[in-house]
């Protein structure tokens, strides 16, 4: 299993639009995703304009298909004009 938590920080002025891209992507992750376990945004409770994604893939094949669908490529191309500086993704696996 892959889990994946991919931080994005937020201009303050594009939080609701990042929001609905990001909810649409979620939508279609996980209708559409074969291997898709676990797919969701949560928001910092402490700063609104850090908004993450948090995942669970069976595999890497999954998570590597999951990044090469359309729906992720236009999200992706929407949401990069939405962000104040570059986010932070850490790909973890599960060991215990």
């Amino acid at each position: 299993m892959i889990k994946v938590v991919a931080k994005n920080y937020i201009k303050e002025d594009k939080i609701n639009e990042f929001i609905e891209v990001a909810t649409q992507l979620v939508k279609q992750t996980r209708e559409t995703d074969a291997g898709c376990i676990r797919y969701e945004l949560v928001q910092d409770v402490k700063d609104p304009h850090i908004l993450t994604m948090l995942e669970e893939w069976e595999d890497q094949a999954s998570l590597a298909a999951h990044g090469a669908s359309e729906h992720f490529k236009d999200a992706i191309g929407a949401m990069k004009e939405m962000v104040e500086k570059p986010g932070d993704s850490n790909f973890y696996k599960t060991l215990i």
